[in-house]
């Protein structure tokens, strides 16, 4: 059974707000899930969400594959660099990462007008 961890959408028309849900990929996005792991707010100032991590990390030890959506939250939360250092023993207490830089995209050139002639 593959299993993902996905969103699903909760909320009224226009007023979204998301839970994080792990869930046989099979499914529908608001269908039948395994286990709840999360929510997610986008239309808070700043965006909110909450992740119980130890699921998560159960989930993707057990072959979980998570949404694009979702490994970017995860990414936000610094998930990956918080659970590699918890495995070399490092304390979640008092934590002091490198923040990342962010990348910053390659803006296109300018189209040029045809020369009229």
């Amino acid at each position: 059974m593959p299993v993902v961890i996905r969103l699903a959408r909760m909320g009224r028309k226009k007023i979204s707000r998301y839970r994080l849900m792990v869930a046989d990929n099979r499914r529908s996005r608001d269908g039948r899930f395994l286990e709840m792991v999360g929510t997610y707010n986008p239309q808070a100032n700043p965006k909110e969400f909450t992740l119980k991590t130890d699921r998560i990390a159960y989930w993707l030890k057990q072959g979980a594959q998570p949404s694009e959506t979702v490994g970017n939250l995860l990414k936000q939360d610094r998930f990956f660099e918080k659970a590699k250092a918890a495995e070399k023993g490092v304390p979640a207490e008092g934590e002091t990462f490198q923040r990342l830089p962010e990348r910053k995209r390659k803006a296109k050139p300018k189209r040029q007008p045809k020369a009229a002639g």
